[in-house]
């Protein structure tokens, strides 16, 4: 079995085996190989960056080199069982046009993203008066590309507004699954939606 970082390894064990998988911003295709390899899944991976959509291919991955800000309009809907949107949703404009089109173009989404309600977020604005830096989120105010911060109860409070039912919801620190006071003490935040 193929060895992925803890985040992808909650949203692997997700994906029921035989499912048409589209993963957007998929990176280098570690998490699309996996399936493929390992669980007889099919599917695209969608990726901007030309170093991850090459990465992607020499691992035999369909890719499409493509800006997700314009939308899955070229996809059917139900075209996929579960589209994966992994730690990318708090880096798009058009969030909530972006959710929509998941929740049309498969019967099932997985979307993970750094809760940025997380107590150390949290410390390093409060006490310290900077914006938060991390091992999951690397850059400085000036680079980064996070541009919506998002916590649990705001995705909640989205897909509510949406109509979009939460199917599950996972929340980890450090690969260890939180439980207690998730919006505070999780770093990173998985949800299936339907």
């Amino acid at each position: 079995m193929t060895e992925l970082r803890d985040d992808l390894q909650l949203i692997y064990d997700w994906i029921p085996a035989g499912s048409r998988v589209l993963d957007l911003g998929c990176g280098k295709g570690e998490l699309l190989s996996a399936l493929i390899r390992e669980k007889n899944c099919s599917g695209y991976g969608v990726e901007i960056d030309t170093e991850g959509v090459l990465a992607s291919m020499e691992r035999g991955i369909s890719v499409i080199q493509a800006d997700l800000e314009q939308g899955l309009q070229d996809f059917a809907a139900d075209s996929f069982d579960i589209i994966v949107l992994s730690q990318t949703i708090q880096a798009m404009q058009n969030t909530e046009t972006i959710l929509q089109d998941l929740t049309r173009v498969a019967k099932q989404a997985i979307v993970s993203f750094p809760n940025f309600g997380y107590w150390k977020n949290r410390l390093q604005i409060g006490l310290f008066g900077h914006m938060p830096v991390s091992e999951r989120m690397p850059y400085q105010w000036y680079n980064t590309p996070n541009i919506h911060w998002c916590t649990l109860q705001d995705f909640d409070r989205l897909c509510a507004k949406n109509h979009i039912r939460v199917l599950e919801r996972t929340v980890m620190t450090a690969g260890r699954r939180i439980n207690i006071l998730p919006n505070l003490l999780g770093s990173l935040a998985f949800y299936r939606v339907g």
